[in-house]
């Protein structure tokens, strides 16, 4: 998103690295908690995985929905000091929709594999 409207990579946009790092990790920790208590009621790895995705869809996209409309006047901000201003909120802007995204869609099927593999080799060792 910097590189689209114009900025680099600097302190400020750092700064809003930072922000947005914990808030994804956030989204993360929530689909894959609940993925693990699932599996621990003794659901398949796809199903505990598809709940744990339905069920965090909607908390996900508030929490992403609210810190993009709240980083939105800093991304807009104009008057002296807007330049930081402006970094930290294209970061954040454009860093939770493509995060969001990739937490929706891409972690799921990173859990799966994960987790399939992980059974893998303890089988594996198990026969060894």
């Amino acid at each position: 998103m910097i590189w689209i409207v114009g900025g680099s990579i600097n302190v400020y946009s750092q700064i809003g690295l930072i922000a947005l790092i914990g808030l994804i990790t956030k989204h993360g920790i929530l689909i894959v908690e609940f993925a693990n208590k699932c599996l621990a009621k003794g659901m398949t790895i796809e199903s505990a995985t598809i709940e744990a995705a339905k069920l965090r869809f909607r908390p996900i996209i508030m929490t992403t929905a609210s810190t993009i409309f709240g980083a939105m006047p800093l991304a807009l901000a104009s008057g002296p000091g807007a330049e930081a201003r402006e970094q930290i909120g294209w970061v954040i802007v454009g860093g939770m929709g493509l995060g969001t995204l990739l937490t929706l869609f891409v972690l799921p099927s990173i859990f799966i594999w994960v987790n399939k593999c992980v059974m893998w080799f303890s089988i594996r060792k198990q026969l060894d």
